[in-house]
């Protein structure tokens, strides 16, 4: 099995999404036809450097996860060289003096007092949430704040100040125990929003029965660990190569 893509951001850019190979079937090339069948196709289309790693915002994972042996010594004979290393984050939402799970009242109560509201998002915040986002952080988050706003499972908090936003945190886009896309105003950074949006998401997986909550593809570690005493669970190792012209 073989998915590949190209973000419509960057049409020179091309990922191998996944490539499966049955377990009776492998170390006899039928990967390595595959990703060669994948670089032509993309090939094709003006790709010229090919990426072993996420295509956000619909992935399985950042990258190839650092314990699976196989793949890393598969992608290094394939001639793909390490481009970046990527992480996710667990929160504890086991018990309930968790650092996860927090109150967020007090720090609610201060941002009130400097006119900052924060709120679970309703479906018509969605248009403002994309916007807010995309101007914001790049182009990637829309899907994810769609699965997230107003459906079962999922869920989104945002902060805001006379009617603009000044940072959001969502959960359960892609599955229940995952958490994000978040992001924060920069000229908001500092203020506490994002341990308060953090922490209001986690309760809520908590409230739905689930025991510990993924970070996907984290960023700033400190602030996972400071905010949830999150901790860093699974790398994984990214991988690129530049496709020789034609």
């Amino acid at each position: 099995m073989l998915l590949c893509s190209v973000p419509p951001n960057d049409p020179t850019l091309g990922h191998v999404d996944l490539v499966a190979v049955l377990p009776d079937q492998r170390r006899q090339g039928v990967g390595r036809a595959l990703l060669a069948r994948a670089e032509a196709v993309l090939a094709e289309r003006g790709v010229t450097e090919v990426l072993l790693a996420g295509n956000p915002p619909y992935y399985a994972w950042p990258g190839i996860d650092v314990r699976y042996t196989p793949a890393v010594c598969a992608a290094l004979a394939w001639g793909y060289r390490q481009d970046r290393t990527a992480w996710n984050m667990t929160a504890d939402l086991s018990y309930d003096g968790s650092p996860a799970l927090r109150s967020t009242e007090a720090a609610e109560r201060r941002l009130a007092e400097r006119g900052i509201t924060v709120r679970r998002a309703e479906p018509a915040d969605l248009p403002a949430l994309t916007a807010f986002a995309r101007s914001t952080f790049g182009g990637t988050w829309d899907g994810e704040l769609a699965g997230s706003v107003g459906r079962a499972g999922a869920g989104c908090h945002l902060a805001e100040r006379d009617g603009e936003l000044l940072g959001f945190a969502a959960y359960g886009s892609s599955r229940p125990s995952w958490f994000g896309p978040m992001g924060t105003a920069p000229a908001a950074e500092g203020s506490g929003i994002g341990g308060v949006l953090l922490r209001r998401c986690l309760r809520d997986q908590r409230a739905a029965g689930l025991d510990r909550a993924e970070i996907g593809w984290v960023g700033p570690v400190p602030f996972y660990s400071g905010s949830a005493g999150a901790r860093i669970e699974r790398v994984f190792f990214l991988y690129r190569r530049s496709l020789p012209a034609a």
